[in-house]
Formats: C-alpha cells, sequence, structure tokens
C-alpha cells in the first residue's frame, strides 16, 4: 500500500496510433479519396477523453521514432495527457489505422500494425513507482493479447494493486488483433474463441471495474447468451461490471445478476442521430472514469458516460469528437436541441472554442499581409513588384530578430507575396495570420480560389484566416447582409477545415460614437457569426469598455482582439497601445504600415540596403513591443470583465 497521494487521475496501458479518417462519407473504403489524421487508439483516445473532462491523464505506451510518433506525442501533451511514460522505440513505426464511414451501419476499419511500436510493450516499460502516482490504471484487452503484452498489462495491474489503486478494465475486443479472421477484417466485433476467452477471464479477478458491450461481455463470460455472460463474469469477480448499451445508454451491476439485466444502475441514453460509431466507447469510458475517480454516485457516472457517448457517435474521428467539460455542462443545461448534434451551432461552437489545444498570449504581429499599398509603391518607385516577395522576407527577418522574453512573436503574410516568408515563419513556431480578402473590396470579396474553403484546406491548420471588413453599424441594410453572408460563408469555410479565423473591423466613418464598434460587433454576433479573433482600431476608454462587454456577453470562450495599428505615428501608436494593454480582452496588437511603411517606399527606390531595412524596422518593432510589455505588467488588475477570456461558464451564465 502507497503511503503517499496519487498525483494522476488514471494510467492507460495500450494502443497509441495514428487515426487516419476517411473524409468522404457514404462511400466504400476503396472510394475515399482524402483521409483526416487524428490520434486513435483505446487506451489513447480514454486518455485524451478523460484530459478534456479534467481528469490528470497519462499514457503507458510506444510510439515510433518517425513523423506520426511526434504527432502522436505533441497531439497528447497538447490536449493535457501525461507523455513521461510513453516511450519512443526506435526499430518499429507508430501503428496506423484506417477508418471509414459507409453508412450509417457500416464502418471499415483497417490496423496498420504489423511488429508495431505499441506491440512491442514490455515489462521493462513499466515502473510500479509511476503505475502508484495514479489512482487507477486502465488496462484494455488488446494488449493481453501478445505474450509480451500480456506480462506488461499484468505488471501494471499488480504494481496498481500493491499501492492500494483501482484496476480498470476495458474488455476492448477486437479479434483480428487476437488473431481471430484477416488482416482487412477490422471491422469484425465479434469470433468466439475458448483460448481467448480463458485469457480473459484469467484478468477479471484483479479488476475493480469491467466495461464492454454486449459482444464484449460474450467473449469475457464465454457465452452468447448476454445473461449467462455476465453470470459467468460475477462468478469470477466482485467488480462493478459495466454493461454498455449503444443508444440505450448502459447498465452497472454491483453484485449479483438480476433475471431483468435492466434492473441494475443505469442512466438514460440521449436519443441522437448516429454519424460515426467508431470511439465512441472510449469517449463513454472517459465520461466513466471522469465519475469514477471523482466518487460521483455511480448514476451520475453512468449519466455524464452516455453523454459523452453520444456526443462522440455525432462526429468526425474518435477523439476529436469528445467534449470538454464545459461544452459537456452546456449539452445538459440546453438537452438535444436537434438529434443530428453535428448541427448544433451553440454546441459545435462550444466543442470547438473549448478543445483548441495552442493558448496565445501578449501577441506581437508584425502585419506584413499588404499587397496593394506596396503594389502601389513599387508603381511609384519604379520597382519591379517581384521585389515585394523579398521585402517581406526582410520584415519577416525584422519580426524574428525583434524576439523578447514572455510575448508571441507573430505575423501577418499573404499567400500572393509573402510564400516564402510564410515557410520561414511556419518554421519558426510564430502565431501566422492570413488574409482572405481582396484589397479594398466593400461589399467582401475573397481572394485565391472560388472556393475558400478549398482555398484555406491547404493551408497548415495553425495559420489563421484573417478578413479585413469595411463595416459601420449605420450601414446601409443591404450592404449588412452581403457582408454577413460573406463572414458566415468565411466561418463555415474555416470550421469545415479546422482554422481560427480573425475579423478585422476598419469603420469609414470617422465621426462614429466612441461607442460604435462594439455595436457593430453585437450585430456580427447575433447573425450567429463567432470569430476566433478581432482586430479592432484604437477605442476609447468607453469603446474599450463596450467591446469587452459585448465578446463576453456573446462569446466568453474569444481568443481576445488585436489592436491594428492604421499608418498611426508610432508617438501615436504607442498612447494607444498603453491604453489597450490594460484591457483584459486585448491580447496584443498586429501593427504594419507603422513599422515598414518609410522603410519599403525607401528599399524599393533603392535608396536604402536590406541590412538598413531590417534594422529599422526591427528598432520600431522592438520599441512596440517594449511599450505594450511595459504597460501590460504594471497594471496589476487588468481589465473590467470580472471573467477572463476563454473562462468557464459562470453560475447564472447562458451559453452564447
Amino acid at each position: 500500500m502507497s503511503e503517499t497521494e496519487p498525483t494522476l487521475d488514471a494510467i492507460t496501458i495500450g494502443r497509441a496510433c495514428v487515426d487516419l479518417y476517411a473524409d468522404q462519407v457514404g462511400c466504400r473504403m476503396e472510394d475515399a479519396l482524402s483521409f483526416s489524421k487524428y490520434v486513435g487508439g483505446c487506451p489513447t483516445n480514454i486518455a485524451v477523453g478523460g484530459a478534456r473532462l479534467g481528469l490528470n491523464m497519462a499514457l503507458l505506451s510506444r510510439v515510433g521514432a518517425d513523423q506520426h510518433g511526434t504527432f502522436v506525442r505533441e497531439t497528447l501533451e497538447a490536449e493535457g495527457v501525461q507523455t513521461f511514460a510513453l516511450g519512443t522505440d526506435p526499430d518499429r513505426l507508430t501503428a496506423m489505422a484506417f477508418l471509414g464511414l459507409e453508412d450509417d451501419r457500416s464502418f471499415p476499419l483497417l490496423f496498420a500494425r504489423t511488429d508495431c511500436a505499441d506491440a512491442a510493450l514490455t515489462e521493462d516499460d513499466v515502473d510500479p513507482a509511476v503505475i502508484a502516482q495514479a489512482k487507477a490504471v486502465l488496462v484494455t484487452g488488446t494488449h493481453f493479447s501478445q505474450p509480451n503484452l500480456e506480462a506488461a498489462s499484468r505488471k501494471a495491474m499488480d504494481a496498481a494493486r500493491a499501492a492500494g489503486r483501482k484496476v480498470v478494465f476495458d474488455i476492448d475486443y477486437r479479434p483480428n488483433l487476437w488473431g481471430l479472421g484477416g488482416a482487412g477484417q477490422g471491422d469484425v466485433r465479434f469470433v468466439a474463441d475458448e483460448a481467448v476467452t480463458a485469457r480473459v477471464q484469467s484478468i477479471l479477478p484483479e479488476c475493480d471495474v469491467i466495461v464492454g458491450t454486449d459482444e464484449e461481455l460474450h467473449i469475457a463470460g464465454g457465452s452468447t447468451d448476454t445473461r449467462e455472460a455476465l453470470r459467468a463474469i460475477r462468478e469470477l469477480t466482485d467488480a462493478l461490471i459495466v454493461f454498455k448499451t449503444g443508444p440505450k445508454g448502459c447498465v452497472v451491476y454491483d453484485c449479483a445478476i438480476p433475471d431483468d439485466l435492466g434492473k441494475g444502475i443505469s442512466s438514460p441514453g440521449f436519443p441522437v442521430e448516429v454519424f460515426n460509431v467508431l470511439g465512441a466507447g472510449d469517449g463513454f469510458m472517459a465520461g466513466f472514469l471522469r465519475g469514477y475517480l471523482r466518487d460521483l454516485p455511480l448514476t451520475e457516472c453512468c449519466r455524464i458516460a452516455n453523454a459523452c457517448g453520444a456526443l462522440a457517435v455525432s462526429r468526425h474521428g474518435c477523439a476529436p469528437s469528445y467534449p470538454s467539460w464545459d461544452e459537456l455542462q452546456v449539452f445538459f443545461e440546453r438537452g438535444i436541441q436537434v438529434k443530428r448534434l453535428r448541427e448544433d451551432a451553440v454546441l459545435e461552437h462550444v466543442h470547438w472554442a473549448t478543445t483548441r489545444r495552442r493558448t496565445w498570449s501578449d501577441i506581437c504581429a508584425l502585419a506584413l499581409d499588404h499587397r496593394a499599398q506596396l503594389e502601389d509603391m513599387a508603381n511609384e518607385t519604379g520597382a519591379d513588384a517581384r521585389a515585394i516577395s523579398r521585402f517581406k522576407e526582410l520584415g519577416l527577418q525584422a519580426a524574428l530578430a525583434a524576439r523578447a522574453p514572455g510575448v508571441t512573436i507573430g505575423t501577418l503574410l499573404d499567400g500572393r507575396y509573402g510564400q516564402s516568408a510564410l515557410f520561414e515563419a511556419e518554421r519558426n513556431d510564430m502565431w501566422i495570420g492570413r488574409p482572405v480578402e481582396q484589397p479594398g473590396s466593400c461589399p467582401i470579396t475573397f481572394e485565391g480560389k472560388p472556393s475558400l474553403g478549398v482555398e484555406i484546406a491547404a493551408w497548415p491548420r495553425d495559420h489563421v484566416a484573417k478578413c479585413l471588413i469595411f463595416y459601420d453599424f449605420s450601414d446601409e441594410d443591404s450592404l449588412k447582409r452581403t457582408q454577413m453572408a460573406q463572414m458566415q460563408r468565411l466561418q463555415s469555410a474555416a470550421r469545415d477545415t479546422g482554422h481560427e479565423f480573425l475579423l478585422e473591423i476598419i469603420s469609414r466613418n470617422p465621426g462614429r460614437p466612441e461607442t460604435e464598434t462594439g455595436d457593430a460587433l453585437e450585430e456580427i454576433y447575433r447573425a450567429g457569426i463567432r470569430p476566433d479573433w478581432w482586430k479592432l482600431a484604437e477605442q476609447s476608454d468607453a469603446g474599450w469598455e463596450r467591446i469587452d462587454a459585448v465578446i463576453h456577453k456573446h462569446d466568453r470562450w474569444c481568443r481576445g482582439v488585436l489592436m491594428l495599428g492604421l499608418d498611426a505615428p508610432l508617438d501615436t501608436l504607442s498612447r494607444s497601445l498603453e491604453r489597450a494593454a490594460r484591457v483584459d480582452i486585448v491580447k496584443g496588437f498586429a501593427v504594419g504600415r507603422s513599422i515598414f511603411g518609410d522603410v519599403a517606399r525607401a528599399w524599393l527606390a533603392g535608396e536604402i540596403a536590406d541590412e538598413r531595412a531590417v534594422s529599422d524596422m526591427t528598432d520600431r518593432f522592438r520599441r512596440l513591443i517594449s511599450i505594450w510589455t511595459k504597460a501590460r505588467t504594471a497594471d496589476e488588475g487588468l481589465g473590467s470583465s470580472p471573467y477572463p477570456c476563454g473562462s468557464a461558464l459562470q453560475p447564472g451564465d447562458e451559453p452564447h
């Protein structure tokens, strides 16, 4: 019995792979043309699902020393899963699984696991002291299918019991991973086999919780009669048995198995439309653990688990479909608004906003996405327009040279003239925004391919789609409708491709009331448009207060506001930054011509060389960064809002 308090909620052990999900829905796997990449494997999915629900999770497994292994590790860390027990195998590749959505009942599944990294796990990978750090260890059935895997899993179970921790067993029966059926039969859920039953039954007496579907209980109990199977399991163990019953929810048995299997402990399921069943059981398991490891009543454990399963079957992918804790509360508060949950705009927004992995703070961005202005300068100075690309490379050099502790260096760059600079920005892990609007267009038109979604689908996932909009609260209704339709088109494209988007709102009305920008944002929100970021001009104190209130009213998970420069003189801009830095909703700035305007003109005219251009821009950018950081730290009570942007729901809040 360990005398130390556990620091982890659970350690999951077993498969860690890359899931490649067919993007085309309603066709054979053979006809799928493209795939989306996610992390996968039962224990990996459960670890992600538990972390999203607020549990402190760790994964014990192996990945290869390859790009997929790096992807798995980085994704887990971004999700908050501890990876100190995730080994890297130098001799084997990370496992893969290909998954399809043929219809609402057929989900083809191919495992690519020949001599893969996680299948090489041994008992030497299991440190009893590490296992003792967790309240529970979760083992999975497939990691008893080979001698080395069984030895590792049993060592973890023994260590957990010796430390007084719980052992949770997800039967996770995949017949072809036990050598039953062909390699291409990953979607076959049940093949009776006495040897497998004997192996599984040898595990049961050492467990505190056993979880499975009817097919999984059948293999564990050695009978295709569910009641007989459950009673056979009960003869071997006093463990809590959790019977997953699909859309009906689940039933838990904490004592003898009744004649009426519905007489166990239960909570109703959620009647939603099924889109994808793959991985739903892992989401269910994560939900059950959230209740069980927090000592909640079993009925509440079931309710949480059922809700997580319902949300999982409604979306594409396994781990990406699982809810955050905030999202789950919104789901419980609102109930099922539409049975096709992925079409519930409010719920989907909360899911998106609360599962964005990376956090950004104090963004200091050099805006280099100008196209028309630099083209005009090139024409005026007689320079070749191709020189604009080189100037943007110099601007990026200046941005990188100005890096300072405690801030995130960012940039706005376009693909027309800034492609090579974009490559360099990506290599340097910068915050990156990219314009989608035709310069100067009003109403907005988009540049690039006719399909905005196709255009941004080719971007790296961390690039933010930025759209400049000339918008005033006093605009004609017909213009507003056109602008709103284009913003909704952008939002749809960004969400479909998994990109964040930023709306830059610029007024053409210099005499506007000081709170009119906030009024414009209110209108945009009421149209159902919820950008991840805003980019706004200087505001008065009253203007910032109005903006802060509007954003927190409609979207408390908004990333925040970046302040723009509008070619203001540096002294004027400095005072504006000092005021904006005191507002919590303002997360940084994105300034361009105030830094590079006259430098670009002189460089294009051949009046200064590369080194001077970089030096001048670096000095000006550093000055603004210094002003921002000093102002940001000078006032300890940042912002007037009682809740920081991105906070969880507070009592009485509406999930706007």
